[in-house]
């Protein structure tokens, strides 16, 4: 059975979350149910299921495959793992791949088999087709039917149970060991080529240190699983996987987290992947994410100093983790985003609109964990799910009430996009479930604080003379409440003490007391009384016959939740069909409490819309995290690259703030490609389709990677996955070498990147490569500024920074070691290396110099790129413009050398 729970672990958690690893990619046929409504609509897909980021842990869901019911299935899908698909016999048999012991999604499990187990799988029928949908990869990595006769107490399939995820970031490459890839639709191309699928997930608590395997080959149908442990280099796993070179390997989101797992890392470096955000999102690679903080501060996780507490001022935990999913997956189409950016201008217009639909988002519970608890049918009808089944029906009734308060709310918006939701809460089903739960619900039954208020709720949801036996338990349980509050009150007046009668759900009703001890006989309560604890002046206990009544009380307890268990069952049935529409709901209201969050933001700071067009454009910019931290606004900055001026190098001593400054554009950039408003005067962005760092100058003792070295690993990265439409932020490269082999790398890589249209931003204390603006006019020289200031008492000079960014490179000469003045360096270190420096600038520093002919080549690029730019851009009338192109002309000729200006003139 533990073999069983293997699968369950590793196929149930990289099915129910996982990033599926394409090494060869496959040929797919589009599946029409994972359009997302984009354009001025709802967000979801063909079903009404939200469509979320696989970040985010939620999923898509599927039409045809599931009746949206626990491990009820309408239509069962055929053989769906990878790309094997076949028809399924009516002898088969389904349920829940995790029913050894393992809940679907668990890989804490201990004690799995060491050695691989297998189970036969049908072979496909003749003439059938092994390729399925896009699905059939993505989508559906976790289902797999067994035969009844070859898995004894296994059931065939966990759909239904597991939540499928569309979403999934998918890395495509060749094969190593394959010299082509597959592009024929053709069974036989496959075929000749990898085959295998392999799920890897690492063990969690006890089972820390363990891996977990599962593997099929589709040309020989049969699963392989096996547990091993392994040490931190996972030699073990990479051995396997070279073995099995596979098609595709699935893994849990967890595992791809840098700060948890180095398996992920060790994967990618060895299969050369390529990847891919989910459709119509830009791509941010994890340690990306990581480096910009945009979910964890690096310091400290539990610190809210990041994009996410930015920008975080939802009110439901759907509209948090849409948040977070859009953050760490920011869209890429410019009318979607323009499209939300309509709802957050509209909401700041609008504080009726604004306060309105806040106080009833705030009111909505989980509906998504909502509707996966309802959807689940329990393997035991135990006290515990009764009770819970109870709350959540009380859950359901409380968010079907909030409908008509939200769409009152929306009734006078203007935008498509708030106006598609309020048409979307319009569909009759919400009044269907909401009608049928009132017919044996109480209309005074609701969500309340406090376990004993929402415990009142539970016991008296059902309405009276539904069901005898259940009116009678409950009369019996008042009872038994009432003698408890009187025993407690003659209890008072016995010992003449301020008892009063308190719940809570561990311990039950118990005795409370606020008295100081010298006022109790001898300091001490009476013996009667147990199970003392005591708080400040707050005395807690209980006695004997309390601890028999309170018996009686959970005695009459389970009858009643076990009788209200069964109407409620027999009410859910009833609304099944009809419970489709909770998911619109769900998508719904996660969207717009990530909506009036973004237009919270812009209420605490002065934020600004940003424009899409073909540059990236902000005047007087700032760090929107910084800015949090410093509780007052940041020095702000100008930011400018076109296509023409698209490379831009970055210089300025030690903590003139060249990193904030780079972390700022990629911040604002992932903002505006949220639909968030942007901290700055005015912004403009090309939309990036994929957005890279490389920060930070740490090395890897556990992969047993220097600093270079994983500096050199990510610029291959970065140069082997950007394109056109990237955006690249570097913070120093080549530090780990020498000097000499440091410029050099430096240079190759900026020439290398040169050759694309990607946007990059490059900051460096190599001088040096300032000077290749003389061989490409697309880039551009930006430094910080500092000041100098003499201090009178210490007779010492010392920089002063400013954060400002101007034009042109910096002339600041050994700022490295003023920076070390000011440490605890002995003075005589800092003299000779002052010494030392001069010495070695005056032997092997030389400066190049532009000749004429390079500022006159440079000018005409500038001048022409300009024109294009107007042309293609320009909203300016005839007379404006003719002054515009007046002046690009006069600033032509000004940028000149004096002696071709003569030369002309003459």
């Amino acid at each position: 059975m533990r073999r069983w729970a293997a699968v369950g672990a590793i196929l149930g958690e990289c099915g129910g979350r996982g990033l599926v690893f394409v090494t060869e990619p496959p040929p797919t046929v589009p599946d029409p149910g994972d359009a997302a409504m984009s354009r001025g609509g709802s967000e979801t897909n063909a079903c009404g299921r939200p469509v979320v980021s696989a970040a985010s842990g939620s999923y898509t869901g599927r039409c045809s495959s599931t009746s949206g019911l626990g491990g009820r299935v309408e239509e069962l899908p055929r053989y769906t793992l990878g790309l094997l698909q076949t028809p399924r016999s009516a002898a088969d048999s389904t349920g829940d791949l995790s029913s050894g012991g393992v809940r679907p999604g668990s890989s804490s499990g201990a004690g799995l088999a060491a050695s691989s187990s297998r189970v036969k799988l049908p072979v496909p029928g003749r003439g059938e087709s092994y390729l399925g949908d896009k699905s059939s990869c993505a989508e559906n990595g976790s289902m797999l039917n067994f035969t009844s006769s070859s898995a004894q107490g296994l059931n065939s399939t966990c759909i239904g149970k597991l939540p499928l995820s569309t979403s999934r970031s998918i890395c495509r490459s060749r094969t190593p060991h394959m010299g082509y890839s597959v592009t024929s639709s053709s069974a036989v191309s496959v075929h000749t080529a990898a085959s295998v699928i392999v799920a890897v997930v690492e063990g969690r608590g006890l089972a820390r240190g363990e891996v977990g395997m599962a593997s099929i080959d589709l040309k020989n149908p049969e699963v392989i699983l096996s547990q091993f442990a392994d040490n931190t280099t996972y030699a073990k796993v990479i051995t396997k996987l070279k073995i099995l070179t596979p098609l595709e390997i699935i893994m849990p989101n967890t595992a791809c987290d840098a700060g948890n797992t180095k398996l992920f890392g060790l994967i990618t470096e060895h299969f050369k992947v390529r990847f891919q955000g989910s459709e119509k999102t830009a791509m941010i690679d994890s340690s990306s994410a990581q480096n910009l903080e945009l979910v964890t501060n690096n310091r400290d996780s539990r610190n809210g100093h990041t994009l996410f507490g930015v920008l975080n001022y939802t009110k439901t935990p759907g509209g948090s983790r849409r948040l977070r999913s859009n953050i760490l997956e920011p869209l890429v189409d410019a009318e979607t985003i323009n499209t939300r950016l309509d709802c957050v201008q509209e909401l700041l217009q609008d504080e009726e609109l604004f306060f309105g639909l806040q106080a009833v988002i705030s009111k909505f519970l989980d509906t998504e964990q909502l509707l996966s608890v309802l959807v689940q049918i329990p393997k035991q009808d135990t006290v515990k799910t009764a009770e819970s089944k109870i709350t959540n029906l009380i859950y359901l009734k409380h968010t079907l009430e909030l409908v008509e308060p939200l769409k009152a709310a929306l009734r006078s918006c203007n935008t498509p996009l708030l106006k598609a939701y309020y048409s979307s809460l319009e569909d009759r089903r919400f009044g269907i479930i909401l009608e049928k739960i009132t017919t044996v619900i109480n209309d005074d039954t609701r969500y309340t604080k406090g376990c004993l208020s929402m415990r009142t709720q539970k016991c008296y949801a059902v309405k009276p003379n539904i069901n005898e036996f259940l009116d009678i338990a409950r009369r019996t349980y008042t009872e038994i409440v009432d003698d408890i509050a009187g025993m407690i009150t003659q209890l008072a007046e016995k010992y003449n003490l301020p008892m009063k009668t308190s719940f809570s759900s561990a311990r039950g009703f118990f005795i409370q007391m606020n008295a100081d001890c010298s006022t109790l006989p001898s300091g001490q309560l009476p013996s009667e009384f147990t199970k003392i604890t005591k708080m400040k002046n707050t005395y807690s206990f209980t006695s004997a016959d309390l601890i028999k009544m309170n018996e009686r009380c959970q005695e009459s307890l389970r009858e009643i939740y076990h009788m209200t268990y069964l109407i409620v069952c027999k009410l859910l049935n009833e609304i099944y069909e009809h419970i489709h529409c909770l998911y619109k709901l769900s998508d719904t209201v996660s969207m717009l409490d990530m909506l009036l969050s973004f237009a919270h933001v812009c209420t605490v700071s002065d934020y600004v819309r940003p424009e899409f067009t073909d540059t990236l454009a902000i005047k007087q910019g700032w760090h929107p995290i910084l800015e949090k931290i410093a509780m007052e606004k940041p020095v702000s900055n100008n930011t400018y690259l076109t296509e023409g001026s698209n490379f831009l190098i970055i210089t300025g001593p030690n903590m003139s703030g060249k990193s904030t400054y780079l972390k700022q554009i990629a911040l604002c950039q992932i903002m505006a490609q949220i639909g968030s408003y942007v901290p700055a005067e005015y912004c403009s962005f090309r939309i990036a389709e994929q957005i890279f760092t490389r920060i930070g100058m740490d090395d890897d003792i556990e992969t047993n990677a220097s600093t270079f070295m994983k500096e050199m690993k990510e610029i291959t990265y970065i140069m082997q996955n950007a394109n056109d439409k990237s955006l690249i932020i570097i913070d120093e490269l080549g530090r780990g070498t020498s000097a000499e082999e440091g410029i050099g790398i430096c240079y190759a890589a900026c020439e290398y990147l040169l050759n694309l249209k990607a946007f990059t931003l490059f900051a460096t204390h190599f001088l040096e490569l300032c000077h290749i603006d003389a061989l490409y006019p697309n880039v551009e020289n930006y430094h910080f500024e500092v000041q100098h200031v003499r201090s009178s008492a210490l007779k010492k000079e010392k920089i002063a920074y400013t954060y400002t960014l101007s034009k042109g490179y910096t002339e600041e000469k050994n700022y490295g070691l003023k920076a070390a003045e000011v440490s605890s360096l002995p003075p005589s270190i800092i003299l000779d290396a002052k010494e030392i420096t001069n010495h070695i600038a005056k032997q092997i520093l030389h400066q190049q110099k532009s000749t004429p002919e390079m500022m006159k080549r440079r000018a005409v690029y500038h001048l022409a790129m300009r024109l294009v730019q107007t042309a293609r851009n320009s909203r300016l009338d005839s007379d404006s413009l003719r002054i515009y192109l007046k002046g690009l002309k006069k600033k032509y000729k000004a940028s000149f050398p004096a002696s071709e200006q003569n030369d002309e003139q003459q």
